[in-house]
């Protein structure tokens, strides 16, 4: 393990869409040597797996409705409680809280050490979402900025054309920012704010020097709390 702060094993990553969240999240589990718990992950493997509440959630996915908060809750309490009894001392949790209510939720479950803010202005989440594009034969995810193909939106798997989803165009992603994100997110930040627990990191830059100002920001919390880094 990189870092051996006892003071940063329970760790929530938050930011907007288009952050980068997942991708720095799989980079910090492994560096921390720390679970990753992805809400999306775990909601997909009970599906897959037809456990008690995955086949209640499949249910609501069905019929194209959103699972219910409790749901999501009651999964992430398994994980958690899982992670427990496997002698894990942390975890790194990306996808959720989204809200107020849900860091309600998890204080009922458990505490935290660090809420991780990857910090990413309006206008760079949507230059960034507006440039992803999507194969419709193969399924296959391309960004023009971060992820290009080979050849000028043509799919380098199939060469079927690229195209951009509905919910990608750059009018819907500044909605979905302003109502999503900033109506629900921004109190939450607040919250963990005034708590003494946000670690806010500038998300933009190459997925290298946004890690590394995460890995540094850690550790200078570490070090100011007495751990060592």
């Amino acid at each position: 393990m990189a870092m051996g702060c006892a003071g940063a094993k329970r760790i929530v990553l938050l930011g907007p869409p288009g952050a980068g969240k997942g991708t720095q999240a799989e980079r910090l589990a492994r560096h921390l040597d720390l679970p990753l718990i992805v809400t999306g992950d775990l909601l997909r493997a009970a599906v897959r797996e037809g456990t008690p509440l995955g086949r209640q959630a499949k249910a609501y996915m069905d019929r194209g409705e959103l699972v219910p908060h409790e749901l999501v809750v009651a999964l992430i309490r398994e994980a958690l409680q899982k992670i427990e009894v496997e002698g894990g001392k942390g975890f790194l949790l990306d996808g959720f809280p989204r809200n107020l209510a849900q860091a309600q939720a998890l204080e009922g479950i458990t505490s935290i050490d660090v809420a991780l803010l990857i910090d990413v202005p309006r206008e760079e989440v949507v230059r960034r979402l507006s440039a992803r594009r999507v194969c419709e034969r193969c399924g296959r995810v391309y960004n023009l900025l971060t992820q290009p193909p080979q050849r000028d939106e043509i799919c380098d798997a199939c060469g079927e054309k690229l195209t951009q989803r509905s919910d990608d165009t750059p009018e819907v992603v500044a909605k979905r920012f302003d109502v999503q994100y900033n109506q629900e997110a921004q109190p939450l930040i607040e919250s963990y704010r005034q708590k003494g627990l946000l670690l806010s990191i500038d998300g933009v830059g190459s997925v290298e020097e946004v890690f590394g100002r995460i890995v540094r920001a850690l550790e200078g919390r570490c070090a100011g709390a007495g751990g060592s880094p």
